[in-house]
Formats: structure tokens, sequence, C-alpha cells
């Protein structure tokens, strides 16, 4: 039988609250959310920026939570509703509650960050360590204020594993988090001009992803990208952090685990690479050079953690896009298939390029496309109009047909757009959707992508529905 994630008794210890009814004997998972909760979750009721969680505490009692964790300040409006942990601040109760979880555990933890690539990584680290132990991680993005916090408190003390997802826009939201965290694996995929308008320059934002560093375990391992121009930055944060080492990983022939050769296939990426001088060949379940050279990083990790490196080479071959970052579904037009490629889930300049590199190596059917759609790149600032025009060199070399763009950033793609690879342009994803669906012909490749407030995915959807999926839906399988 697996053993309650916390105790009644547990919880109000940790979060310092005060208790009215009865302690539950089992908590068996920790929910912010009614419309996912689970009977015998503790529900918080968080602050967020549209909705307050104390509106929905009667509908978490409704849905069999074993307890509330309300501001005291509001308790007495949900007395005999059921179990109430009554504390002064929610978010701080939570994150309370998640230092309680990392002190509890003997879990190796890895933690993840970097401007293009942290939740690939993370889902790529969780699908190898699963393998060797019980392994907890981040569900989807949740790398903020109230995802670590979240993502910790729902660790079972049993895990052999932990990796955590660590994000930021500003300046100094990465330290307090990795601080709570206490990885013994830090790892920095990448630094990119992303959030660029929150920073003065892009050394800014490598010192800000440096600060995972500050909370590495006394003899942690941080893990860093050796091809990126800001690698003797993050090395000095790693230097001046508890590190007992740095591990590199990438292409330049100094890293400890390099890439010698990256063979993208259609479905799969072969890589030869060599890690610490000894040669070894392995596969990816999907297509994508920048998909490579994180993994690199996730074996980089591996070996840190003592864990089975050649097992977890050998688990990448199962590797899998989640959702909105690559997924593949065929779609059947009624006269042949169109690859529908789901990027939704966010963009920036790197990212973009990176999916623009992967579509060009993709197969096309008989008489198909390439076909991209896009939408705004945001929190640029002032270099946002000239990264958008920017997009057309890679579009061009990557063997792009047509391009439909959404936004008003997109506008300065549009213009800068040969006429011939021109397919249509509207102010927003809603406006688009329509063009796109009209446009597509059996053997296109069709890929979308943009930052999300754009909402690109209405796009996805509207081609979903209006084209049915095979049984054999997913592409690459």
């Amino acid at each position: 039988m697996t053993p309650p994630l916390w105790t009644g008794s547990e919880a109000a210890v940790a979060m310092h609250a005060a208790v009215t009814g009865r302690l539950p004997a089992a908590i068996t998972g920790i929910s912010i959310d009614t419309r996912t909760l689970e009977p015998g979750d503790l529900f918080f009721a968080i602050q967020g920026d549209a909705r307050d969680g104390h509106d929905f505490v009667e509908t978490a009692f409704q849905r069999g939570a074993a307890g509330a964790v309300v501001s005291g300040s509001r308790a007495e409006h949900f007395v005999g509703a059921g179990t109430l942990f009554a504390v002064d601040d929610v978010l701080d109760a939570m994150r309370a509650l998640g230092l309680a979880a990392r002190a509890s555990t003997a879990a190796a933890i890895v933690a993840v960050t970097g401007s293009v690539g942290k939740t690939g990584t993370k889902e790529a680290l969780r699908l190898v360590l699963e393998r060797q132990g019980r392994t907890h991680a981040s569900l989807a993005s949740y790398n903020n204020h109230w995802g670590v916090p979240l993502t910790l408190a729902r660790m079972p003390r049993e895990s052999a594993f932990g990796v955590f997802e660590v994000g930021m826009n500003h300046a100094g939201e990465i330290a307090p988090l990795t601080r709570m965290v206490r990885p013994h694996v830090a790892i920095i995929t990448t630094v990119e001009p992303v959030h660029i308008e929150h920073f003065r320059s892009v050394s800014g934002i490598a010192d800000a992803k440096g600060e995972i560093f500050a909370g590495l375990e006394p003899g942690g391992t941080a893990v860093i990208n050796r091809d990126n121009p800001h690698f003797e930055r993050l090395k000095a944060h790693a230097g001046a952090s508890r590190a007992g080492r740095i591990v590199t990983f990438g292409e330049h022939e100094a890293a400890d685990i390099r890439a010698e050769r990256i063979v993208p296939k259609p479905d799969v990426t072969v890589v030869e690479a060599r890690a610490f001088g000894e040669a070894f060949t392995y596969r990816l379940g999907m297509p994508g050079r920048h998909i490579a050279l994180n993994s690199l990083s996730v074996l980089a990790a591996v070996h840190a953690l003592g864990a089975d490196l050649a097992l977890a080479a050998l688990s990448l071959a199962d590797l899998k896009p989640p959702a909105g970052r690559g997924e593949r579904t065929v779609l059947d037009r009624g006269d042949g298939p169109i690859v529908l490629v789901d990027e939704t889930y966010n963009a920036n300049p790197a990212s973009m390029r990176a999916m623009l590199e992967t579509v060009g190596g993709l197969e096309l059917g008989f008489r198909g496309r390439r076909i991209a759609v896009l939408g705004d790149m945001l929190e640029l600032g002032p270099e946002g109009p000239a990264l958008h025009a920017g997009l057309v060199e890679p579009l061009l070399a990557h063997g792009v047909d047509l391009v439909f763009a959404a936004g008003p950033l997109m506008r300065e793609l549009w213009n800068a757009l040969p006429p011939e690879r021109r397919g249509a342009y509207a102010e927003t994803s809603a406006d688009l959707a329509d063009e796109v669906s009209a446009a597509v012909r059996p053997g296109d490749v069709v890929a979308v992508k943009g930052s999300r407030g754009i909402k690109m995915e209405r796009v996805v959807e509207r081609l979903k529905g209006r084209f049915s999926a095979p049984a054999d839906a997913s592409a690459g399988e």
C-alpha cells in the first residue's frame, strides 16, 4: 500500500497552521485547482492574478478535498464546510510544505533552467530516470514562484529522483526557487535573448540563469552548455557556488560530453557522442538538432548522479515531444494526409530557428509544401521588430514554401518575405485559422508556433476540427 503524501498533523506542523475540524489521517495529493482536484487532496486557496482560490473552497470540499489551506482572515467564512488549515499567507504555507518535503526525502535532485529547452530537458530526465528508480518531476511548466513549491509539496518522500524545472522573467527570481529545491545537479540548457525586454543585455539573462547554482548542495554538479557564447560567465557563477564539479556539454571540442555527429532523420535523431573520452551512439525518438544537444545535458546529469549512463542513452529512444512542443499529428484532408507540427506552447527567436531547422528535415508528401504558421514572439523589447524580420533567413534556408503570420510584430516578417512565400497575414490567430485550413493540401507539412499570448493553438484546433485524424494519428510512431 502506498503511504500517504502527508498526514494532517504533519501538514499542520509544517505550515504552522491553526486547524479547524478533524485532522485528516491521510493527504494523498496537493491541489490548487478544483477542476483537477482528486478526493484526498489538500486544497490551497491561492490568490492568483485572475482568480482567488478562496472562491473555490466549498467546491473543493464538494469534490472530496481532505482539507483546505485558507487565509486566517477568511477562515470563518468556511467553518463547517470541512477541515481548515488557517495560515497567515496561503502561498507561504505551500512554500513551507514544500521545504518540509525537501527535508524529508533522500532523493537525488536535478534542477533545470535555460532560455530554451527547459521543459523538454526536464521531460527527458523524467523518462530516463524513472527507468532507474521512482522519479518525481514537475508537471507541464510548473517552474515559477508557485509551481516550484507546489511540485515540492507533491514529492513523495520515497522518491529516488526529483526533477524540477526553474524559470524566470526577471533577475532575482531563480535564486529563491533553487534554494528551496537544493539540487544535487543544476543544468543551464542555453542562454538566448528571451524575456529580453526585462534586461539590459543577454549577459544579464546569463546572470539571472546563473542563479540556479546558488542553491546547489555542497559538492553538487553544475552542467553548462559549452557551445554558448556566455559559457565563461556561467562558469563563473558555478565557480562562485558550492559546486564541487562543473560538467560541460555540446559540440565544442573541450566539452566533457560531446556530440561528434548528429544525424537528423524524419522521425528520429542519431547521436554519435563521446563522454569523458568514451565513444557511444544513441538514438532519440524525435527529430531535432536542438533536442540532440539538450540530450547531452541529460546524460551529463545522469553521469553526475551516478546513475546508469548506458541505460539512460537507450531510454532516450522512447523520447516523445510534450504537448505543444513539436507534437506531430497526421490529419486526413479526405484526398490525402497532411502532417501538423504543434509548437504552440511558446516562442522566442532561438526556438523559432530550431523549429524551422527541424521542419526543414521532415519528409513531404507528393507535391507537398513546408508551411510555417507563425505568431508574435513576445517580451523582446525594442529589438522585437528586427528579430521578427530576421526570421526570413532561416525560413528560406530551411525550404519553407509558404508563411502565414499573425500579430502586429509578425507584420515585420510579412513585409520582409518574398511575395511568393506569402500565404496570409492577420492581426490575430483566430482570424488566420480559416486562411490556413483553406490553403493546406495533401502532402503538406504545417508547423504552427508563437508565444502564449498570441494563442496559436487556435490554428491547431481549427485544423484538427476541419480534418479528421486517422486511427494511427501520430506521425513518427
